[in-house]
């Protein structure tokens, strides 16, 4: 035999070792990332019952440095009932391993009920919604229904190994009808013209003689913001859920809001105990 063909079987058997060293480099690449990268589940008992999801999640901050802050569970089951439960519920966002105990509502009690569950398959997501960026965990449904019931531990009980971030306090907003008692830890009270505190901020309001005001004419603003200084009391987002959002640390305008009911949001910014809703009218 030749050099020349000796040559040529060297080189391909050298190119196709290779092409195989690269493919293995490729695999275990992908087996590694899957390892250490993706986020890794661990179910809690929530506090919040069969309406609650609580769980653990690790993954590899120095690969993906990401921030979650969204859950989705879809339950796909198209041999029993309800054939399909989608719920998404937003969270308080960690950049690390974290620990959370979710709200998820009456919906989510049905995937419990369910029938036909071990023909039936739950996704979960978790999303990091700034960072464009979602993981997606599939199982049996039966399966992710007994590791919830199984569970034995709470958020309690791992809140020292993980970033546990409690969920905001809520003020109840009383009725605008009557006289609002002071609002929890603050000691501020709703701005009402039924209320003693502001009746002389709204001695205009009424006519002579005690007779009520006539409708006030509603109308347009061109512009809202929120001054420094909110306490989430979810007050003017109770009051005009299109415009406001209240956050965990403050409240905002939400993008595209509607900005042609001038009474409602004149409405709100006289409910803010703190006073920071600013407005102006068209003209």
């Amino acid at each position: 035999m030749s050099t020349t063909y000796i040559a040529m079987i060297v080189a391909i058997l050298m190119g196709f070792g290779l092409l195989l060293g690269i493919g293995l480099l490729s695999l275990l690449s992908g087996a590694l990332n899957f390892l250490f990268v993706k986020p890794r589940f661990d179910f809690l008992t929530s506090q919040h019952g069969e309406a609650g999801f609580a769980f653990t999640c690790k993954w590899d901050q120095d690969a993906e440095p990401v921030r979650f802050d969204r859950v989705r569970v879809h339950l796909f089951n198209p041999f029993g009932l309800p054939t399909e439960v989608d719920i998404t519920r937003d969270f308080n966002g960690a950049d690390t391993d974290f620990a959370r105990d979710v709200e998820m509502g009456e919906k989510f009690k049905t995937i419990f009920s369910a029938t036909n569950l071990e023909k039936a398959s739950i996704e979960i997501e978790v999303i990091a919604s700034r960072d464009n960026v979602t993981h997606i965990h599939s199982m049996k449904a039966l399966e992710f229904v007994n590791k919830i019931k199984n569970s034995s531990k709470t958020l309690a009980d791992v809140e020292e190994s993980f970033v546990v971030v409690k969920e905001k306090a809520r003020f109840e907003i009383p009725e605008r009808t009557f006289i609002s008692p002071p609002l929890p830890k603050t000691a501020k009270q709703l701005k009402m013209a039924s209320n003693p505190m502001f009746a002389g901020d709204f001695a205009g309001a009424a006519l002579a003689g005690g007779a009520a005001a006539p409708a006030a004419a509603n109308y347009a603003v061109t512009k809202v913001w929120i001054e420094p200084g909110c306490i989430v009391c979810d007050a003017c987002e109770a009051i005009a859920p299109l415009v406001f959002e209240v956050t965990d640390s403050t409240c905002i305008i939400r993008p595209g809001a509607p900005l042609d009911d001038g009474l409602k949001i004149q409405d709100a910014a006289e409910a803010c105990p703190v006073e920071v809703i600013k407005y102006t009218k068209v003209g």
